[in-house]
């Protein structure tokens, strides 16, 4: 487990880099329209390894400055991730200081455009001022290495919600995918989830088991997310929530954002992903071709990334909208949001969403389905906001 010194004169070091919060507006203060608010943004990768410059808008980029005004951002969660399979808990503690760093300065040198956000409040002064708040959601409790001294200490960096795991177990709570770990949360994971209730940080079961997933709504005082997933009844993949977990999911207060990824959206296209090995391959070559140049490895990526859509095609928009729409008939409207996933899925998207500056079609296609304007406002964000605040409730109550 990392040393508390060490942790503590590293978070000192940014919090100092990180300089005054923003100015908090009042809560009487509502949106003057819908609010558009993402739970789960993956471009920090970039930030991270090859400098991308939000300013620019280059095609392989997903999210950047440009596209998100083309697409009407108000906020979203930029996530920080370190790899569970790859990295010591000790080397992913470290990564979250160097990836929240990374993410800081970014905003700090387009403080025209972007603001670090850490209240609810700030997505709403966000659309006032027509800036974009950047929030920040650790992808994986892999990298608080089993501590609630780092989770708090995150939690005074920014970050606002905890996914409990990603590619990999913790040794307090499963993941959806691997079964070398508990089954669900251990007494110690209780005791972090208590605690991010105390502090008013979210839990994101995205990546979590199913008995994960009960036992943290049968913990957790707040809401919970799951900020990039789907409904199982419409597509059989194993992150995605069962009709029964998204009632339970709405009994909590909670709200699902809803994943583009089109691995997650539709069986058909999934099955369809052997005819992708030879691109697979030259993808491999690729990354180990240019791993000492960065933006020409995306480049290089991208090109192969149109390859695979040239090859197996894309689902068509309205099968994400079939999701949201199944999400809001089982689970209730107030209970649907939106997390894109953009910059970690390729081209494995919606048609006619390949970056977050075409957002503006799946509004179009939500209304073309029947979603009244204001269900796509909750959709689009209102639900977030809403769900958020509780939890900033449950926090000041405890």
């Amino acid at each position: 487990m990392l040393n508390r010194r060490e942790f503590g004169a590293s978070a000192a070091a940014l919090l100092s880099a990180c300089g005054p919060g923003p100015d908090q507006s009042s809560e009487s203060e509502q949106p003057s329209g819908p609010l558009y608010f993402d739970l789960h943004i993956d471009t920090p990768s970039r930030l991270v390894s090859e400098s991308l410059n939000m300013a620019e808008s280059p095609e392989y980029s997903q999210v950047d400055i440009p596209k998100m005004r083309q697409g009407g951002l108000n906020a979203g969660f930029f996530a920080v991730f370190s790899s569970a399979r790859n990295k010591t808990p000790l080397e992913s503690v470290k990564d979250a200081l160097l990836i929240t760093d990374v993410i800081v300065e970014t905003i700090n040198r387009h403080p025209e455009d972007l603001f670090l956000a850490t209240t609810s409040d700030d997505a709403v002064r966000a659309q006032r001022e027509g800036k974009i708040g950047i929030f920040l959601g650790v992808e994986g409790g892999h990298m608080i290495d089993s501590s609630v001294e780092v989770l708090r200490q995150l939690y005074r960096l920014g970050t606002r919600y905890l996914g409990l795991t990603h590619s990999g177990n913790t040794p307090w709570v499963g993941a959806a995918e691997y079964a070398d770990g508990p089954e669900g949360l251990t007494e110690h994971g209780k005791e972090i989830v208590r605690e991010m209730n105390r502090l008013g940080m979210m839990a994101d079961l995205s990546h979590a088991s199913e008995r994960a997933f009960y036992d943290t709504i049968e913990t957790s005082e707040a809401p919970i997310l799951n900020t990039h997933a789907a409904c199982k009844a419409v597509a059989n993949h194993a992150r995605n929530l069962t009709d029964d977990m998204l009632k339970a999911l709405a009994q909590n207060g909670g709200v699902l954002g809803v994943a583009y990824y089109a691995g997650m959206l539709d069986d058909d296209y999934r099955g369809r992903f052997p005819e992708l090995r030879e691109i697979n391959r030259q993808r491999a070559a690729v990354r180990k071709d240019f791993k000492d140049d960065r933006k020409r490895l995306s480049e290089e990526l991208w090109k192969l990334n149109l390859a695979d859509v040239a090859t197996i095609g894309a689902p068509p928009l309205s099968r994400l909208v079939d999701h949201i729409e199944h999400a809001a008939t089982v689970a209730g409207i107030d209970h649907v949001g939106l997390g894109s996933d953009f910059d970690s899925v390729g081209l494995k998207l919606p048609a006619g969403l390949e970056h977050i500056g075409k957002t503006p079609n799946l509004i179009a296609a939500m209304k073309e389905r029947g979603f009244s304007d204001e269900d796509v406002g909750k959709v689009m964000g209102g639900n977030v906001l809403r769900a958020f605040r509780q939890a900033e409730a449950v926090a000041a109550q405890s």
